[in-house]
């Protein structure tokens, strides 16, 4: 670390995988404001539109084309950006050969509950392989610093409320959840042999602005807009930890720069877990009213079934994260739901 003009400044290099998506573009960019050298990789795949993934991109002051080529934001003088596949272990051999990180957080997976109920191979590709060869990139690459996303999905339809990390997850319901379980066991255990310091975080429902289009707020606020009916799942009976995307940032960027704290569930090995979310579920329902407050119109409703992997309620108890981070989101619901809608309306203009 050194002093520039009294200010304690941090220096560092940060890995972002998947800063393309919705949460890695948002951590990336607080990064780079904050004078932390960032370097993104994505794979850009076509889970939804690229073009999306590319608007995120040049927001950040990058236009990429180009599979493997090395790009600097015009925006932000640490910020650099490569197209990668954490499937394609020789550009990430080459990756890791040309840089030195202080820590790798992976955010690139394949997402989605529902998907992987048609496309399970593309989530033992993405979300195992790909996640083992990162791994093996920290075990052989230097950095013993890895910070990855888990899910608040492991959970399953657990009905132990508040969700705690020490609760028993051994039921997924879906097979994305099951692969970011596998995730869990696997950071463990190159925690366990090889002395990385391993960072599970599990995601409650997080939204906001560049927020994915396959979730609730997306697909409802466009349906809405449209005019076109929105899916209501188990007849509105689901409550959801709704987080909004500055938290969830803020609780990141806490993680990364308190490089000190080594939090060990068993002793001798450097790895565990933590909820992210808002700490308070909310009625599906109670979204959604929301939603048409701010759209300024009423959402053609169809009511339905419960969905196959989907499951009745989220609530995470966020007491660990606050114990050693100092993590109290500070977003109400109505505060974030107002300001996504204005980007909406912005972006989609």
């Amino acid at each position: 670390m050194y002093y520039l003009c009294g200010v304690k400044k941090i220096t560092m290099q940060v890995l972002v995988t998947g800063n393309a998506g919705f949460i890695g573009y948002h951590l990336s960019r607080r990064l780079a404001e904050e004078g932390i050298e960032v370097y993104g990789i994505d794979s850009m795949n076509d889970y939804y539109d690229v073009a999306l993934k590319r608007a995120r991109l040049q927001d950040s002051g990058i236009s990429a084309g180009e599979y493997g080529r090395e790009y600097r934001s015009a925006r932000y003088a640490a910020y650099r950006f490569r197209q990668i596949d954490l499937c394609d272990r020789e550009a990430l051999d080459a990756l890791f050969r040309e840089n030195r990180f202080d820590c790798v957080v992976n955010l690139a997976a394949q997402a989605g509950v529902r998907y992987s109920l048609t496309h399970p191979e593309t989530y033992v590709q993405s979300n195992i392989v790909g996640f083992l060869n990162l791994l093996e990139q920290c075990r052989y690459g230097g950095c013993k610093r890895l910070i990855y996303a888990s899910s608040s999905s492991v959970y399953g339809d657990t009905q132990e409320a508040p969700f705690r990390e020490e609760t028993a997850v051994d039921h997924p319901v879906s097979l994305y959840a099951a692969t970011k379980k596998s995730n869990e066991l696997m950071a463990y255990t190159y925690s366990r042999l090889y002395g990385i310091q391993s960072i599970g975080l599990r995601f409650f429902t997080v939204y906001g602005p560049w927020g994915r289009p396959d979730m609730a707020p997306m697909l409802f606020a466009q349906a809405i807009r449209m005019g076109e009916p929105i899916r209501i799942f188990n007849h509105g009976h689901l409550s959801r930890d709704f987080t909004y995307i500055d938290d969830i940032v803020d609780g990141i960027v806490r993680i990364i720069k308190r490089q000190e704290i080594v939090r060990e569930e068993t002793a001798g090995v450097p790895a565990t877990l933590y909820n992210i979310g808002h700490g308070s579920p909310v009625q599906l329902m109670d979204f959604i009213r929301l939603l048409e407050q701010n759209l300024g119109k009423k959402a053609v409703k169809e009511f339905t079934d419960m969905q196959p992997g989907d499951v009745h309620r989220t609530w995470a108890d966020t007491t660990r994260m606050e114990q050693d981070y100092g993590y109290t989101p500070s977003t109400s619901l109505e505060q974030g739901i107002e300001q996504f809608i204005e980007w909406f309306k912005t972006y989609n203009q």
